[in-house]
């Protein structure tokens, strides 16, 4: 991948920065949030915050908000009252500036079918009145950013699934934005194509773009994501960087431990320590193991592994499981929808 556009558009200077900023964290910023239709609520006071240079992922089931909010952001929504901030530009009274400092790719997109891939990008790029002089040097870069420069001459309609999402977001970039808001990029796409929109967008961060990105696919916002932020039925849950998501459900955790030997003596005399809330005998990666389900910290893990020792135990395996994303989101949910 190419990181070249940001000289193809700049002439090798980015200028001094969009954003302006209501504080020194955040990029995105949004107070009392609500959307009304009808008699539906679909946001209702959300207070979001997204940090400059992050890859916050907008995670909540079907009908959560995730859309309403993003199309807010990009300005083609308005509230029914609250307020946004985008590169410290207000989505309410400073429209424009808003669009010039965003790239927004919208969960279901449009293309021109009978245009050719690089004139697809070259008529964008003038739309944000980019001289002509420069396009065609921003399409090539564009083109090799997303890795569709072999594809240059064909029509769009010739395009796979995966490759029209990679072209609609190399559209998103024309005009070099410093905010990305991406609805569902990997929506619909094969495991192949999932994974190059991921690489994609870690290139996009190397090159210092913030990308707020919604999506279902809960392994693999962890995997390429800074920060998350969960909603349902319109109202944020949780919000805070995936180390921080995990600890709000370590008020549990689960230990899997392994003995040579002796497991159900084992297991009984763990569902008798206090703290352990449950103790189950199972079979993994092919061998015994008990899991515990204990509440409290480090501290208390170490005790007990240093009681299981001192009591006689032969353990070999002692290894607290992490939790996922998915547990955060199953825990924190409750499966509702506005």
């Amino acid at each position: 991948m190419s990181s070249n556009y940001h000289l193809a558009l700049r002439g090798g200077d980015k200028g001094d920065p969009i954003f302006t900023g209501r504080n020194d964290v955040a990029i995105i910023e949004t107070q009392g949030l609500t959307k009304h239709y009808g008699k539906l609520t679909a946001l209702k006071s959300l207070d979001l915050l997204v940090e400059e240079g992050a890859v916050f992922g907008f995670v909540g089931p079907n009908g959560a908000g995730k859309t309403t909010t993003m199309r807010i952001l990009s300005t083609l929504l308005r509230p029914t009252s609250g307020d946004a901030w985008v590169a410290g530009h207000s989505v309410l009274t400073d429209r424009r500036a808003v669009r010039r400092a965003i790239g927004y790719m919208p969960d279901f997109f449009g293309v021109y079918g009978d245009m050719k891939v690089w004139e697809y990008l070259d008529f964008f790029a003038a739309c944000y009145e980019i001289p002509a002089e420069t396009r065609a040097r921003l399409t090539d870069d564009l083109l090799a950013l997303v890795d569709l420069a072999h594809r240059r001459d064909d029509y769009v309609d010739a395009l796979s699934r995966g490759m029209k999402q990679r072209l609609c977001l190399a559209r998103s970039l024309a005009h070099d934005p410093q905010i990305l808001i991406l609805d569902e990029p990997a929506s619909g796409l094969d495991p192949r194509a999932r994974i190059e929109i991921r690489e994609l967008l870690r290139e996009l961060q190397l090159m210092g773009k913030t990308i707020l990105v919604s999506s279902h696919i809960l392994s693999e916002i962890q995997e390429v994501c800074t920060h998350i932020g969960i909603i349902e039925a319109g109202e944020l849950v949780a919000m805070g960087t995936l180390a921080e998501m995990r600890q709000l459900i370590r008020a549990q955790c689960i230990v899997r431990v392994t003995v040579a030997e002796r497991f159900e003596e084992a297991q009984a005399w763990l569902e008798a320590r206090p703290g352990v809330l449950d103790v189950a005998l199972v079979n993994e990666n092919g061998g015994r193991h008990l899991l515990v389900t204990m509440s409290g910290r480090d501290e208390t893990l170490s005790e007990l592994l240093g009681e299981l020792i001192g009591a006689g135990f032969p353990v070999v395996g002692f290894q607290e499981k992490d939790g996922d994303l998915e547990d955060v989101f199953m825990r924190l949910t409750k499966g509702i929808v506005s």
